[in-house]
């Protein structure tokens, strides 16, 4: 199984990098955790929305409703929702947090506030049963430091409520690994540098460079 950090395939040259990946790994199927950016796929893909992307597609992919003239093809959103990947449990939450929002309806969200997730978004990801792997766009504590912990509460609250064997993280675009309770937590590299392989059987993830274009 490929997995895949953040794309921002919307650049051409971090696009090219992108379907390299794919190509190279030659996989089945895909992981990817947000800034897409691009949703017409050699492989069926399963992500999250990132704080940067097409909105109306994401909110399209929301609705099950992709209007014909969007190039959407082997894209499977992942938004408070879980999906069967090749044996696995893989749930998502799409989006980054701000907390001004967090306590607002998805459907007072608007423009490019579409990107955060809300309360509502977290409570119906927590009723997901069984999940080997989760999928989120921030960080939870403990992971990612600039000076501080980067992580978000939320996250720490759903890796609480879900306890899923695996957790892996975009957006802050840079290789790093923790614990949390008895969940492995990885925050991955971006496409453009590194790809990962994940064995469906034992959840050990390896990685490798991108190769050029």
């Amino acid at each position: 199984m490929l997995v895949l950090g953040d794309a921002h395939a919307d650049d051409p040259a971090k696009r090219r990098a992108l379907l390299a990946a794919y190509r190279e790994a030659d996989a089945d199927v895909a992981l990817q955790t947000g800034d897409l950016l691009h949703y017409d796929l050699p492989t069926p893909t399963y992500f999250i929305a990132g704080n940067n992307e097409d909105f109306d597609t994401i909110d399209a992919l929301r609705r099950g409703d992709v209007p014909e003239d969007v190039t959407v093809r082997n894209a499977t959103l992942l938004a408070s929702t879980v999906a069967e990947v090749a044996g696995l449990r893989v749930a998502g939450l799409s989006g980054n947090y701000a907390p001004t929002k967090y306590d607002r309806p998805r459907a007072d969200l608007a423009g490019e506030r579409r990107r955060h997730f809300v309360r509502e978004d977290v409570e119906r990801l927590k009723q997901v049963e069984d999940v080997d792997v989760l999928l989120t766009h921030e960080a939870p504590h403990g992971l990612i430091y600039y000076g501080y912990d980067a992580g978000c509460e939320r996250i720490d609250e759903l890796l609480e409520a879900l306890d899923p064997d695996l957790c892996l993280v975009g957006h802050h675009e840079r290789h790093a690994e923790t614990t949390n309770g008895d969940t492995r937590v990885v925050s991955l590299a971006p496409a453009w540098e590194r790809y990962y392989r994940l064995d469906p059987e034992t959840l050990e993830l390896s990685e490798r460079a991108t190769p050029a274009e």
